[in-house]
């Protein structure tokens, strides 16, 4: 036959309602050389049959409603789309066909039993209906068009429910009758029948298997597969929001996707058409100019994976014995049981040992094969060579698929890495040798965050997702965001980067929602929720939603938040911390959060703890990484107390500069934290730790300028009365300093394993001296550089720079 002729199929979908079936026709209409179109029973019908099959054979006679329902559902079709004396005579086929159908159910449920013959010969009126009514509307519409059951010419073995075609018969029979019949035909999908004429269906993707069939037996051009999808999609795009179409990918890569889940073209479907090379296409009935996915041998491959697809609901069953190395059949036994009970294994993996087999089934056959497996193995467990068969269920398999992986080295371990780090534990792996697909077995709970994990990995959507918890949304946390919403546009376009508020919480208030929240509306979504903060639900939801690349963010100063920071960890999401009590607290604590991040593959980072924005905790780790030693540390720490030394003067006093640093943001709400050293005394103690030293807050030596007085007032407006009293002798202090030729500055110094801070002075020669502002400063003194220290310099408090340096750690981990 000639190389131009079309086959086409349209799915339930397609033919689901008489205004899909009008889409149909100007679909034909546009395809000159279609010659076949087959079709499956409208959408959801054979479900629907199988209902009434079912109840039928119960003696349930609430089957008879479910025929009411599809009789009225296919004479409404023919209302709308059959015109003038036409009408009458399919009215009157197709209420024949379902009086058929009716008596073939009617006899079901007087016996009580349904055959898997009965049962193929019910389920075949969903095609025949179908067919009849789309070859009508056809013929109506002025078309030349032919009814053709499908089952006059796919002929095959009586097993009925998932017959085995007779290829040389069919293909002589379909040649044959496309040889007779020039009329567009109108195919029944899914039909099939013996060589005795006995109706057999040809199970899972039948109506695909029938236009494949058909195309390949007359040599047509092109197999299209009309769907309700724009193609084969690189994921399940009701999982996976940034899936989206494959333009082209080879005969096995689709039989891969198609086998491990995706099931928009069944892997039967491609064998008929591959023998003969023939193309198919995968297209969108609903978007029919769409490009849609092309299958076949295709050369140029410009992605190394080519899609991920999943399965549910599967089941582990692990046989484990130090005997199984040395048993002859043993697999053979258990395929054998597995086969006796007609239950598939969809994986298998075996431990190079040989003493431990893994195999997945669907976890509706699980107890089933579990049995058969025992009772296979049975002398084997009797005697001690086998332990006990072990089942395991909740499990999933994720499926990532490329022609071209096998010349990409590293993609098993990216993939077990980038699932390993948002806490996805791999219970089995199976890869083939022909390296076309890596599959692991993971636990349900975890598999759409696995799909979208991978999805972003392997570079198939066109930005990393990362999700944020913000808890603290004072002068810090408001800016942050504000940064994020104003640069979230640009990290996306330039760096792939999207940014995605799940849950924010001030002191009062919080809101949580799985799909995001606005960056525009947060602020009055947050003052509008009736949900009151509590952190132990907030970290259970974090823990509940399950998604990945999650970040919880710490913006308060409250002393209780990181008592959740083990939990969060643990459950692999990373932290983000300007809070320093966490890492300034207890050495265990500090110590065990830091293992539990390394031991989750997650980040716990804090840079801003000591300097803001400035870049000194990472600067001081690379220094020691690279083998240097660090001999001292001496730092300006306190952008606060920078600030108030550098702005008092005689006319400017200590109260009313401490309360500038305060209304600034400088300062801590407190200010009696930065004034007493406190914040500066917990700085350099995370740096000492940093170092790895075992240092308490108690070991640091500190010097107190501030006043008995002043620090034990008991409350904050107490402390600003007396702090008003001291302004003169503040004053003295300073001129003192000024008549030495230097400046007053609050410091830190690291040196031969001890610390202390207190208020010192500093002549030109130092480095201090020109220190302005709110600038922190640090000099690191080491091996490399004795002679002159390293410094870093730059501004060391304030919301913008605290907030910048929280926003730099959360793209840090992004880029991990």
């Amino acid at each position: 036959m000639a190389k131009k002729t079309l086959v086409l199929k349209f799915g339930g979908t397609s033919v689901g309602t008489p205004e899909n079936i009008k889409k149909i026709h100007d679909i034909v209409a546009n395809r000159k050389g279609t010659v076949a179109v087959v079709v499956s029973a409208f959408g959801g019908l054979t479900d629907q049959l199988i209902g009434a099959a079912t109840l039928a054979s119960q003696g349930d006679e609430s089957y008879v409603e479910i025929l009411e329902k599809l009789k009225a559902r296919h004479l409404d079709a023919i209302e709308n789309l059959i015109k003038g004396k036409t009408k009458k005579r399919v009215v009157e086929r197709v209420t024949l066909q379902i009086s058929r159908l009716e008596k073939v159910l009617y006899g079901v449920f007087l016996t009580k039993e349904l055959t898997l013959k009965s049962k193929d010969f019910v389920l075949s009126f969903g095609e025949r209906l179908s067919a009849n009514i789309v070859c009508e509307s056809f013929i109506s519409a002025g078309v030349s068009t032919d009814y053709l059951n499908a089952g006059r010419i796919i002929k095959t073995d009586n097993t009925f429910g998932d017959a085995v075609v007779n290829y040389p018969k069919t293909n002589k029979l379909v040649k044959a009758y496309f040889k007779s019949n020039k009329n567009l035909q109108i195919v029944t999908g899914f039909i099939s029948s013996t060589d005795d004429n006995e109706t057999t269906t040809l199970g899972r993707g039948g109506s695909d298997l029938t236009a494949s069939i058909i195309a390949a037996a007359i040599d047509a051009a092109e197999l299209q597969i009309w769907t309700d999808v724009d193609g084969m999609m690189t994921a399940d795009p009701r999982k996976v929001a940034d899936a989206f179409t494959i333009k082209e990918m080879t005969y096995a890569e689709a039989m891969e996707l198609s086998h491990f889940g995706a099931k928009v073209v069944f892997p039967a479907t491609i064998l008929p058409v591959m023998k003969k090379n023939l193309p198919i296409w995968v297209k969108n009935t609903f978007n029919p100019d769409g490009r849609g996915t092309l299958i076949g041998n295709i050369a140029t491959q410009n992605r190394f994976v080519k899609g991920i697809s999943s399965i549910d609901d599967v089941s582990i069953i692990s046989i484990n014995g130090i005997g199984i190395a040395n048993l002859r059949g043993f697999l053979s036994k258990v395929f054998g049981a597995l086969a006796s009970r007609d239950i598939p294994i969809t994986l298998i993996s075996q431990a190079s040992p040989e003493n431990l087999i893994t195999l997945t089934v669907s976890t509706k056959d699980a107890k089933s094969a579990k049995d058969a497996i025992e009772e296979g193995l049975r002398e084997e467990i009797a005697s001690g060579l086998i332990d006990k068969v072990i089942l395991e269920s909740n499990l999933s398999i994720v499926t990532v698929v490329g022609e071209n992986m096998r010349n990409i080295p590293g993609v098993s371990g990216n993939l077990f890495a980038s699932m390993g780090k948002n806490g996805i534990n791999v219970r089995a792996i199976a890869q083939g040798s022909s390296e076309r697909n890596i599959s692991a077995v993971i636990q349900s709970k975890h598999l759409i965050k696995a799909l979208n994990v991978i999805h972003e990995n392997f570079f198939l959507s066109p930005s990393i997702t990362v999700n944020l918890y913000l808890v603290g949304v004072g002068t810090i946390g408001k800016t942050l965001l504000e940064q994020i919403r104003l640069q979230n546009a640009f990290l996306e376009k330039n760096h792939g980067i999207s940014i995605n508020l799940i849950g924010v919480a001030n002191s009062r208030k919080m809101v949580l929602n799985a799909d995001g929240i606005d960056l525009d509306k947060w602020d009055a979504k947050l003052k509008a929720s009736k949900t009151k903060t509590d952190m132990d639900v907030f970290v259970e939801k974090m823990k509940e939603f399950n998604i990945r690349n999650s970040i919880f963010i710490d913006c308060t100063a409250n002393a209780d938040v990181p008592k959740w920071y083990h939990q969060i960890l643990d459950a692999s999401i990373s932290i983000v911390a300007a809070n320093k009590v966490a890492c300034s607290s207890a050495y265990e604590i500090y110590d065990d959060l830091k293992k539990i991040a390394a031991k989750r593959g997650v980040r716990f980072l804090y840079e801003t703890n000591v300097g803001a924005a400035l870049p000194i905790i990472q600067t001081m780790n690379d220094l020691v990484k690279s083998g240097d030693k660090i001999i001292k540390i001496e730092a300006i720490l306190s952008g606060t107390l920078n600030f108030v030394f550098n702005t008092l003067s005689k006319d400017y006093k200590m109260h009313d500069v401490v309360k500038e640093a305060q209304e600034m943001g400088y300062s801590e709400p407190d200010p009696r934290i930065d004034l007493t050293g406190v914040d500066v005394s917990r700085k350099i103690l995370i740096l000492c730790r940093e170092l790895g030293l075992k240092m308490e807050l108690k070991d640091i030596e500190i010097s107190n300028f501030l006043p008995k007085e002043a620090v034990k007032a008991k409350t904050l407006n107490d402390f600003w009365k007396v702090l008003k009293k001291y302004d003169n002798h503040f004053e003295d202090e300073r001129l003192k300093t000024e008549k030495k030729g230097k400046r007053q500055k609050y410091f830190a110094q690291y040196s031969k394993g001890k610390a202390k801070i207190g208020l010192g002075e500093f002549g030109p020669e130092h480095p201090f001296y020109n220190i302005a502002g709110s600038d922190n400063i640090v000099l690191f003194t080491t091996e490399r550089y004795k002679a002159q220290p390293l410094i870093i310099q730059g501004a060391g408090a304030g919301a913008e720079v605290t907030a910048a340096g929280v926003f730099a750690e959360i793209i840090k981990i992004a880029n991990l």
